[in-house]
């Protein structure tokens, strides 16, 4: 894993200020450093390594082609490049190194624009073309790996990176808020799409390329991939098993190629112990797998993943977290460069330090839940859908109609929510209930001061993007279209960043077998919706499959994931704490009211952890990154 970089400035690329913006990545890549700029100096890229594959000095970066006519900047790993290599040899290419890098600059050189589709992995890269005058940029299809620009249309000055961190060391680089995206972050924990906090900044998609053309000055951005929708509804349920349990065993196998120390996060959970299987069917040595833990045992999972440590024979380590999280939290804030409130960034942290500790390389099992439909609120949309099959719109109206007169004070019990809903269309109730937000649109109206409401224009609702890709899914069932707007929006804007942030941070690199977007494929082409959820069981096929491989005594129907006891941190040992950051700072974003007034009633026994935590990042991140 690595941290990439590139300036086009007609007016000349600054060398000091290159390496400058360059090492503000060094985390991502502690192993060697490199700068390129051309010889009129009017593009420079930089790169930090972290060396994975051809540890020598042939698989520095920026890498030339053979002829120097190309320069590349690269982040991740093509897990097919040994195959996508053979293939280019039998075409006569030449190869100096046993890196990936060299077989994307010939893959290039062959295919054009349509080398990334050859390409199995995780990856974000930048391909300068000398000839053509061109920069090529791509990322891969999940959005594993981060690529950040910024376009100045007069000046013709494009600059990327893979950290956001990079950009703004550019002096030339505006540190404006974009109040629109502010809004995305209140209402989701995370700033969707390819919007960033800054105005200036724009996200490259996932499974989207980029042409900027050095002439013009224009910029040209596609998709090159999605997944298919479903056209195989024949399969038997043992098919669909036996293919899958290929599937997944391959795309393991192709992620323990490394020339460092490899290991796995285990969790206990079935998508983590399905990944510990089929690492322990390639491997003739014991896996080293990694867990965290918490002293409440309501939250803590460490006993699972001990069930398949031992059932598996695992190297296995373990660490408990305390909550001490406030000498660590703006550490970890500053890490994601924008407001990021996805709280199992903390124990997604500790488990990347105590894993750097024994290896460089470690594969998880994030995915499952998107690929196979994990998540309970899929279960709960399916209720929804049935509701209103079965009941007749003229009672579900009439019911709805009713429970609006409920005052206030009882808004936020869980069955006059459902009454309400029950008059809606099912296809505006489904997305709201999908949404988890974490401030409904009248909480916005209330949290965000006069200052941010007069740029919305009073305009708070947030959820479209999420909507978009749902309806636009017309051709599937309920439960392919809603994990379809997970995998657009959920998965790469929350799981990915914070994935990738974390390790980075401790310089480990995470692969993710699950994410094979041969796996995407498969389970959107052929595993229908009452495969993912069926009646009360969510991921429902992945549980079959673990039947298979993992121990009985291993209870799978739970689900915690890496939850923290947070609610409980916030009123017990952290709340003095909590406290005095937002309330001990004057905050034109918020309105200090409404804090103290969530503040009082956490306290009191409403749960409003995750709330809290959405203004609690923001605040410390406005005072590192604003202030």
């Amino acid at each position: 894993m690595c941290g990439i970089l590139g300036v086009i400035d007609r007016k000349g690329v600054d060398e000091h200020s290159l390496r400058l913006m360059r090492d503000t990545m060094v985390h991502r890549g502690p192993d060697d450093a490199g700068i390129w700029i051309s010889r009129n100096r009017e593009i420079g890229l930089a790169h930090r390594r972290l060396s994975i594959i051809d540890l020598s000095e042939a698989g520095k970066q920026p890498m030339p082609s053979s002829d120097g006519t190309i320069q590349i900047t690269y982040n991740g790993e093509i897990y097919n490049y040994l195959e996508v290599r053979r293939n280019l040899k039998e075409k006569g290419y030449i190869f100096t190194s046993r890196s990936d890098t060299e077989v994307i600059i010939n893959a290039y050189k062959e295919w054009g624009l349509d080398c990334i589709q050859k390409f199995n992995g995780m990856f974000a890269f930048a391909i300068y073309d000398e000839n053509a005058k061109v920069l090529f940029l791509a990322r891969d299809r999940i959005g594993k790996k981060p690529l950040y620009y910024v376009h100045d249309h007069y000046t013709s000055r494009f600059t990327f990176a893979s950290e956001i961190k990079a950009l703004l060391k550019d002096n030339k680089v505006s540190r404006d808020i974009d109040f629109q995206a502010l809004n995305y972050y209140f209402t989701f924990g995370y700033i969707p799409g390819e919007l960033c906090i800054f105005k200036d900044v724009r996200k490259l998609l996932p499974a989207h390329a980029m042409i900027y053309h050095l002439d013009s000055g224009e910029k040209k951005i596609w998709c090159y991939w999605d997944v298919p929708v479903m056209t195989n509804k024949t399969a038997s349920e043992d098919k669909l098993l036996e293919e899958l349990d290929s599937l997944i065993e391959d795309a393991v196998r192709i992620r323990l190629i490394s020339d460092v120390p490899l290991g796995a996060f285990l969790s206990g959970g079935i998508d983590s112990s399905i990944i510990i299987a089929m690492m322990s069917r390639a491997s003739n040595k014991p896996v080293k797998t990694f867990s965290i833990g918490f002293e409440d045992d309501k939250y803590n999972e460490l006993p699972y993943a001990r069930i398949v440590a031992d059932y598996f024979g695992t190297e296995h380590y373990e660490l408990i977290v305390k909550p001490d999280v406030f000498s660590i939290l703006p550490d970890l804030v500053r890490q994601f460069d924008e407001p990021f409130a996805d709280s199992s960034m903390i124990p997604t942290y500790y488990v990347s330090k105590i894993t750097r500790g024994h290896v460089t390389v470690a594969l998880s099992g994030d995915g499952g839940d998107e690929i196979f439909g994990g998540y309970l609120v899929y279960r709960a949309s399916l209720f929804d859908y049935y509701l209103r099959r079965f009941i007749p719109f003229w009672i579900r109206n009439g019911v709805a109609r009713a429970a609006e007169y409920f005052p206030d004070s009882y808004s936020s019990n869980n069955i006059i929510k459902q009454l309400v809903r029950m008059g809606k269309d099912i296809d505006d109730v489904l997305i709201e209930r999908y949404i988890h937000l974490f401030f409904k649109e009248r909480q916005r109206q209330r949290i965000l001061s006069d200052h941010v409401r007069m740029y919305l224009d009073n305009v708070f609702t947030a959820p479209e993007l999420s909507r978009l890709y749902y309806l636009n899914r017309r051709e599937g069932d309920i439960i392919n279209r809603l994990t379809y707007a997970d995998l657009k929006t959920y998965l790469p804007d929350d799981i990915m960043v914070k994935v990738d942030r974390m390790s980075m941070l401790v310089s480990l690199e995470t692969r993710a077998p699950l994410l094979d977007y041969r796996i995407a494929e498969f389970s959107f082409r052929n595993i229908p919706g009452d495969l993912k959820v069926k009646r009360t069981t969510t991921k429902y096929l992945l549980r079959k499959l673990s039947e298979r491989n993992l121990p009985r005594e291993l209870n799978i129907k739970r689900k915690w994931g890496f939850s923290i006891p947070l609610a409980e941190w916030f009123r017990g040992p952290l709340s003095s704490q909590i406290m005095e950051i937002l309330l001990g700072s004057d905050n034109k974003y918020c309105s200090q009211t409404y804090i103290k007034k969530l503040l009082d009633e956490h306290k009191n026994g409403t749960d409003h952890s995750t709330r809290l935590y959405t203004l609690l990042v923001f605040s410390l991140w406005k005072e590192d990154v604003i202030n």
